[in-house]
């Protein structure tokens, strides 16, 4: 890995809170759909139905709200009523107006790396939610470029590397996931570093040999960043 051009960083779960809005949801979900089905019954319904749509409607809390409808339907024979309809619309606007507080230490972070390198997030989910998140976490000051893609593989980062002429060797990337922040950038030869958060939706999970060694860093929190980045060769 060679000096620095560019830091990108995963937004969700990355710089502030997002699953455990989706999951505190499903729970109220479940909680609702309880009088026709077991918990597990339920959750598995709603995965598949999420999984089956999401090339349809993509990422986000739209996509989710429409999935948890259309598997309220689904188990409850159509004899769900109004009135539950209405409680998953409410729970979805209730997401779409949560707070977004940026999680400890990204402030610190990025202070530091603000004027040492070139910043950008690379986001997935819908176009009008993550433009929203972004201006109420206070923290689009800190990039240069904003990204927001309906997927993260290898093709999709190969494309923004184009388009702002980047050398993969030169590009490093913050994230979350293992799945959509750091294997398909190994695999184009950048940098990465894996964050991980609390919970992980289960859509993210991907298998690693733990007996491997890693190309890439595990850091318990985004605040240990700054010292792993001083101790690297990317300062050089």
């Amino acid at each position: 890995m060679k000096r620095l051009n560019m830091i990108a960083f995963d937004a969700d779960d990355t710089l502030w809170h997002n699953e455990t809005l989706f999951r505190v949801t499903q729970d109220k979900f479940r909680d609702l759909l309880l009088p026709y089905h077991d918990a597990e019954w339920i959750d598995k319904k709603l995965y598949e139905t999420e999984m089956r749509n999401l090339a349809l409607f993509g990422y986000g809390i739209k996509g989710f709200t429409l999935s948890m409808i259309e598997t309220a339907l689904e188990l409850s024979e159509n004899r769900i009523g109004g009135d539950v309809i209405q409680s998953l619309l409410d729970a979805a606007k209730e997401m779409l107006r949560a707070p977004v507080e940026p999680l400890p230490h990204v402030k610190d972070a990025l202070d530091y790396c603000r004027g040492r390198f070139d910043l950008m997030i690379i986001t997935k989910g819908d176009l009008f939610d993550q433009e929203s998140k972004i201006a109420r976490s206070g923290l689009d000051e800190y990039f240069k470029h904003i990204e927001i893609v309906s997927e993260k593989n290898a093709g999709v980062y190969r494309d923004l590397l184009d388009k702002y002429e980047l050398d993969p060797k030169h590009f490093l990337m913050i994230g979350n996931s293992l799945k959509s922040d750091v294997l398909p950038l190994l695999e184009l030869g950048a940098g990465a570093v894996h964050i991980p958060y609390h919970t992980t939706w289960q859509h993210e999970h991907v298998e690693v040999d733990e007996s491997e060694s890693k190309p890439y860093h595990t850091l318990e929190h985004i605040g240990l960043l700054p010292a792993l980045i001083e101790e690297s060769a990317w300062m050089e």
